[in-house]
């Protein structure tokens, strides 16, 4: 994204923090093509026949940022941010919403390879990836929003480091950290009995 276009929907941004509401309109259109790949990002860990396709994800995800005005947007690292984190909130609600559905079942295994991509997408994998962070945002705040800004909203280290005010060598020091804590965590729930 270009620097004057980068400017523009901070403004915007701001404008719509201010109250603004036209600022709404004019903003999809600039971040339609970047929360289409941020949906593309979490639809790749999920199973091939996902009822959620992307469009549906970035559409249901616009709703829920636009319906809430408590959002202090500080630029647009921060609401592609928020965009992905709400995002994972939509499928995650969604896993829920259908395991409840189905009301038991047996254990599946989750794991992860190196880059924190799930194996599959069941409901009961993607129900134990948020309970692993919410689990390490319980302890560790910082090195969980690391996860949601990197995996999930596929920030750079150096937006990352923005966003969260930090070094990126923190950053980096956090993503390592949280990847290992979250694999850790899961192999428990795993083997647990």
């Amino acid at each position: 994204m270009s620097d004057a276009r980068t400017h523009h929907l901070t403004a915007l941004l701001l404008e719509w923090r201010g109250g603004r509401e036209e600022a709404v309109q004019e903003l999809f259109p600039l971040v339609h093509d970047e929360l289409s790949r941020i949906a593309r990002r979490h639809m790749a860990g999920e199973r091939p026949d996902h009822v959620l396709q992307a469009t549906a994800l970035v559409n249901e995800a616009y709703v829920r940022l636009v319906d809430v005005r408590r959002f202090q947007w500080q630029d647009r690292a921060h609401f592609f941010a928020m965009a992905a984190r709400v995002m994972r909130r939509v499928l995650v609600d969604f896993a829920r919403a259908r395991k409840n559905q189905k009301r038991g079942g047996a254990l599946h295994r989750v794991t992860f390879d190196d880059n924190l991509q799930a194996s599959t997408g069941t409901p009961e994998d993607v129900i134990a990836i948020d309970e692993a962070l919410r689990s390490l945002a319980a302890q560790y705040e910082r090195k969980s929003q690391v996860v949601e800004l990197r995996f999930f909203g596929g920030l750079s280290v150096e937006e990352t480091a923005e966003v969260l005010k930090v070094s990126q060598e923190t950053v980096m020091r956090d993503w390592k950290f949280a990847k290992n804590w979250l694999m850790r965590e899961l192999s428990r729930v795993v083997d647990a009995p």
